[in-house]
């Protein structure tokens, strides 16, 4: 076994080695040989080299949105660690936790006009959580011991992404037999939760015991975060109405999980009756805009989000931030709570029963369009695979359709960027037992199209792009539109398709155009084969805008 004669690399490879952080994304280089050799070359470490940074952020994310702990990146000097600031933002808003392994020129070959080099410290400014500027040499080793512990730590107790900047001298590639060093490893922390001041806990259980109308709102959350206790005891209250959505990986036939289905077409009289007096939110970003414009205009009283680490006031009403996890404190919780007489989960309920028995009449009636070709797509789904979405149209989409209960649902919802859904597909499918198919519109997976250049895809790995020729999700927007330029500057049309990628990259290809297609098509799209997929269905663009705009009036 080789190692790096770096001390540097020694010190980072074996502390991420000594904290479990044992998948490693390379993307190759120079600079970064040092690092590149230490990872490379000890057996405990699984490595993957993905040439395009950005894929290979995107990439990495995937794997550490599943493994829930962090997956390490490493890149050389330049503008490649620019390439990953993408996927660092979406960590950063999504609570995923990445390890930036950024090699550097030594600080006297910085801003004195060598190539491949730029200002690389703290260049991730305020979206990283740590930022960890090393300094090459022995007599730095204490200082550079306690930056990477204390970045690698970040990483596990606050899930998210941290930065470790290396600079190494040339020499690079000199190696030797045996470690030079042994670093000190300091454990990471375990969570501990906020211990709630008795008068703050007594104030909110006032407000839940005695109020008729609470809301709880669940952003994105990991499968099986919850506990099942935990959600009957929210959907036996009558005086609860719990909001999900595709994302919370909740399920409950008391909960409402196509929020816009529910709420787009209330009157200002029953938006008022659907206020809340209290507000109970928690995990990660909300999709709906309805929803965030009701609660904006329609405040609760108290508004409680329960975060181990953060809280948004996205209502502009919160009241109260506790650091727990949603189990520790609905725990809390159920052991304090009383029923209170209500009709309000009752009444909301038998609106979308009546909504979902409109749902059902609308899509029957409607022509071939992205509408139908949703509805479809998510009847098919296989029990038991992972389904990732991309951003745009199709994660808005996904809100207003049943998705069984074994799907596991995952979208890139930090920065709600189109780019790196592909990558991060990819990447949670090497790591995901289960098979995965990634739901895509057309700009989506052009965008990200090296996600492909992958040497790691799965043959049980699915894509389903539906292609309307161009961003359709901006004609449902609000404004007048100036058609020649819309086309070209919003819409992007276009007549790609993705044929000649599916036989690049070594992907089985269909396509479907029609009703009937796409259901001969979906026939045989999930069978085992042994290479991955991609099935491609078009739209008429011209007609999904008004479809999916007289659905809300429809329904009502």
């Amino acid at each position: 076994m080789k190692f790096s004669n770096k001390l540097l690399s020694q010190t980072v490879t074996q502390l991420c080695l000594a904290k479990g952080i044992n998948k490693i994304v390379i993307s190759p280089g120079s600079r970064n040989a040092p690092l590149t050799i230490g990872f490379t070359e000890y057996p405990d470490f699984k490595n993957f080299s993905i040439v395009d940074e950005r894929c290979a952020a995107f990439f990495a994310l995937g794997m550490a949105q599943q493994l829930q702990q962090p997956v390490a990146l490493v890149c050389t000097s330049g503008s490649a660690l620019l390439n990953y600031f993408p996927a660092v933002a979406e960590a950063f808003y999504s609570d995923i936790p990445l390890v930036i392994l950024s090699a550097d020129r030594p600080p006297e070959l910085v801003e004195i006009g060598d190539g491949q080099t730029i200002q690389q410290e703290n260049v991730y400014g305020d979206h990283v959580l740590y930022a960890a500027n090393c300094k090459e040499g022995e007599a730095h080793q204490v200082y550079n011991e306690t930056e990477i512990n204390i970045a690698l730590n970040t990483a596990i107790e606050l899930k998210g992404p941290v930065h470790i900047n290396v600079p190494f001298s040339e020499p690079l590639y000199e190696t030797i037999n045996d470690l030079s060093i042994r670093p000190q490893h300091v454990s990471a922390r375990a969570f501990i939760a906020e211990n709630l001041e008795e008068n703050t806990l007594d104030t909110f259980l006032k407000s839940w015991n005695t109020s008729s109308k609470k809301m709880v709102l669940v952003g994105v959350l990991a499968p099986n975060s919850i506990e099942e206790k935990y959600i009957e005891f929210l959907a036996k209250d009558p005086s609860v109405l719990v909001f999900t959505e595709t994302t919370s990986n909740l399920h409950n036939h008391h909960f409402v999980p196509a929020i816009d289905q529910l709420i787009s077409s209330l009157t200002e009289t029953e938006l008022k009756a659907l206020q809340p007096e209290v507000l109970l939110t928690f995990g990660g970003m909300i999709v709906s805009k309805r929803i965030k414009a009701f609660l904006r205009k329609f405040q609760p009283n108290i508004h409680w989000h329960i975060d181990p680490k953060k809280a948004y006031d996205t209502y502009f009403a919160l009241t109260y931030h506790h650091r727990n996890t949603p189990n520790g404190f609905l725990k809390l919780l159920e052991s304090k709570a009383t029923s209170v007489a209500s009709d309000y989960q009752a009444h909301w309920l038998s609106v979308r029963k009546h909504r979902l028995a409109q749902h059902a009449v609308y899509e029957e009636k409607i022509p071939f369009s992205d509408f139908k070709v949703f509805a479809k797509i998510f009847k098919n789904i296989p029990a038991n695979f992972q389904l990732q979405l991309a951003n745009s149209a199709t994660i808005r989409y996904a809100q207003l359709f049943n998705i069984a209960q074994s799907i596991d649902v995952f979208c890139n919802r930090g920065t709600s960027g189109i780019d790196g859904s592909t990558s991060t597909a990819i990447g949670a499918a090497v790591v995901n037992q289960q098979p995965t198919l990634l739901v895509t519109g057309d700009l989506s997976f052009f965008y990200d199209s090296n996600a492909l250049w992958n040497n790691y895809i799965p043959p049980s790995f699915r894509i389903i792009i539906v292609n309307n020729s161009g961003g359709g999700i901006f004609r449902i927007l609000p404004g007048e539109k100036n058609e020649a330029h819309f086309s070209t500057f919003f819409e992007t049309n276009h007549s790609l398709t993705a044929k000649e990628l599916s036989k690049l990259y070594k992907f089985e290809y269909s396509r479907a155009a029609t009703e009937e297609e796409l259901s001969s098509k979906l026939n045989n799209f999930f069978a085992n084969s042994d290479q991955p997929k991609i099935l491609e269905v078009f739209t008429p663009s011209e007609v999904n805008d008004k479809i999916l705009l007289s659905y809300f009036k429809f329904i009502a």
